[in-house]
């Protein structure tokens, strides 16, 4: 399982490169495989869809139970909404005789924040917006939490062509326990060639433009703006 980070080439481990490099095999989102076409040349690919992730497993699984290398891939860390927990529970429950690696990538949360300046510094909770695996209550419940105890919030998935009213919930949520002067950092597609970064207020967030590329990430009671930067304070007496 590989984690290719958040899109540029220079954000892909030299593990996770090797890894891709020693593979006879790459499945993965097609999305993802274009983002490294260059690396895997001629090697074997199996791309599917979006919402095709069972599917994508049960081919990686037959081709690596055939004898070959294979190396599942995923944008950020396999293991943040990434494909490794999947395939992991599949070859647990089909009981596989399979050796398995997970390489580690940046994911979007860190790649924002990098970009952002410093605004994970203290606790941080990373919430998914999107309901398709996860029913709505369960999300709007953590993100109350989270708000309640002032940790920073890294929102993933906030809107896509389907789901436009969550991330408009989630900001009203939100608004009920923290100050609408809040730093929110909105960074749509990070590291990539049309990279985006706005910093404004928790009032004015959604006023943004925002879609499924797009990470935000909602400040804490600490958090302040100064010269393009977004700070949290880690609690130094200064």
């Amino acid at each position: 399982m590989v984690g290719i980070g958040p899109g540029a080439r220079n954000e892909i481990s030299q593990r996770a490169l090797d890894a891709l490099k020693n593979s006879e095999t790459i499945v993965g989102y097609t999305l993802y495989v274009d983002l490294v076409k260059d690396i895997i040349g001629k090697k074997q690919i199996i791309a599917t869809a979006m919402r095709k992730e069972i599917e994508r497993v049960e081919l990686a699984i037959q081709e690596a139970l055939a004898g070959k290398i294979v190396s599942i891939i995923s944008s950020g860390d396999p293991g943040v909404y990434g494909m490794a927990g999947l395939a992991l529970e599949i070859i647990a429950k089909e009981n596989c005789d399979l050796s398995v690696e997970i390489i580690s990538g940046i994911s979007a949360a860190n790649a924002a924040a990098a970009v952002l300046g410093a605004p994970l510094m203290h606790d941080y909770a990373v919430i998914s917006l999107s309901d398709l695996l996860t029913p709505w209550e369960i999300i709007e419940k953590r993100v109350k939490c989270a708000a309640e105890a002032d940790f920073v919030i890294v929102l993933y998935n906030p809107r896509s062509s389907q789901r436009d009213w969550q991330i408009e919930k989630t900001a009203d949520i939100v608004l009920r326990h923290k100050s609408p002067s809040t730093p929110v950092g909105i960074v749509k597609d990070v590291s990539r060639e049309d990279e985006s970064v706005i910093i404004t207020t928790l009032d004015k967030m959604t006023s943004h433009p925002i879609d499924m590329t797009t990470v935000i990430i909602i400040g804490n009671s600490t958090t302040f703006h100064y010269r393009g930067y977004m700070i949290t304070k880690r609690g130094y007496q200064l």
